[in-house]
């Protein structure tokens, strides 16, 4: 027990100082599906945030759907008399748990689709929840959690903390058909799903996996790469039990490997923020950059005539500009040949960039040439 704690604790160290990560961080098992759902419910207990509309009668899809739910607990009320201040209709979304059985809980998103200012509070009643093609699956009920707060006064005055018209449901969500593949079939090979697809790692999955049961299983390939986001594992021939199986993906998922990932500047124009990879490298280049500001200044003047409070002439308002413009200090600097992300970030830091300065300065480099990355602008 000692010397495999040793052995472990190396493996781990190993793969920390190398950069390594587990399979099952950036891989998955084909046929665990997740099947997207959807049902249409309502939140109750809302405090006066619910669904309105003009003359404070409720938007018409939740009258009727109140009016539908108090019908079959036998209370038959005239719609003209129902008022919908503490109740909302909502959407509910969510994806059934991979490997899902009867019995199995997940969480739900619960979105408004009327006119409500805000589901905090609200309790989400029982939905049931459906797939694409309509086939039942299960169903959703409890608390929702919002995060945040929505309040408006009657003068028309709003206080707004986060969005407070979607929220969650804690485990909200309860199995009531299994989903996806349940079992591995045994004759068939296993396949893991590489989230970011690339050659590269595949290959290196497939090398890492057949180094390390050629020994184990007597079988020189047991996994082949299929594409850039496809590995295919056949099974030994040791393995003739699904509880075998599960051991011997459970072994194949703690292997560790260093995944080659392209460099990426990814650019968020609307927060102004920057995230570049460590990989990312830069020609050598000059950067000149400076400010030019430009103020405007409107001034009135006031014309009146001759003889005031007279019936001749009439006052006049006239406006002198006056437009100045002056060029901030224009800072250079040279950035040498593969130049990583620390040393650009701390080169741009002298020059005092900005956020918004940083970004088009990266959309300058990549016009020039100069950035060996992929520039993604979302």
């Amino acid at each position: 027990m000692r010397t495999i704690t040793i052995l472990l604790a190396i493996t781990l160290l190993t793969a920390v100082l190398f950069g390594e990560v587990r399979l099952k961080d950036i891989t998955t098992v084909e046929n665990a599906k997740e099947e997207a759902l959807i049902g249409y419910g309502l939140v109750i207990g809302l405090g006066g945030s619910g669904d309105r509309s003009s003359g404070n009668r409720g938007a018409i899809f939740t009258v009727q759907t109140i009016s539908n739910m108090l019908e079959r607990f036998g209370i038959t009320v005239p719609k003209d008399y129902l008022r919908t201040r503490n109740v909302a209709a909502v959407m509910v979304t969510c994806s059934t748990p991979a490997y899902g059985r009867v019995g199995s809980h997940f969480d739900v998103t619960v979105s408004s689709l009327g006119d409500a200012t805000s589901l905090e509070g609200g309790v989400l009643l029982m939905t049931p929840l459906r797939s694409m093609d309509g086939t039942h699956y299960g169903l959703a009920q409890g608390s929702v959690s919002v995060g945040g707060f929505n309040i408006e006064t009657d003068s028309g005055e709003q206080l707004k903390k986060n969005h407070a018209l979607v929220g969650r449901v804690p485990n909200g969500g309860v199995l009531e058909k299994a989903s996806g593949n349940t079992g591995f079939q045994l004759e068939q090979p296993v396949r893991l799903l590489l989230s970011e697809p690339d050659f590269g790692t595949a290959s290196r999955i497939a090398e890492k996996i057949n180094t390390n049961f050629a020994d184990s299983t007597g079988i020189p390939n047991i996994a082949k790469p299929l594409n850039a986001g496809v590995v295919e594992i056949s099974f030994p021939t040791a393995v003739t039990s699904q509880e075998a199986a599960v051991y011997f993906v459970a072994e194949i998922e703690i292997l560790t490997i260093q995944p080659d990932v392209d460099a990426r500047v990814v650019i968020n124009e609307r927060t102004g923020t920057v995230v570049a990879g460590g990989n990312v490298r830069i020609n050598e280049i000059m950067i000149s950059h400076g400010s030019l500001t430009i103020h405007v200044k409107r001034t009135p003047i006031i014309s009146q005539p001759v003889a005031a409070f007279s019936n001749v002439g009439q006052t006049v308002v006239e406006y002198i500009t006056e437009t100045k413009a002056s060029e901030g200090e224009v800072k250079n600097a040279v950035i040498k040949e593969t130049t990583s992300v620390s040393d650009l970030a701390a080169a741009l830091n002298e020059l005092g960039m900005r956020p918004r300065d940083v970004i088009s300065i990266f959309q300058a480099l990549k016009q020039a040439g100069a950035l060996n990355a992929r520039l993604i602008i979302i």
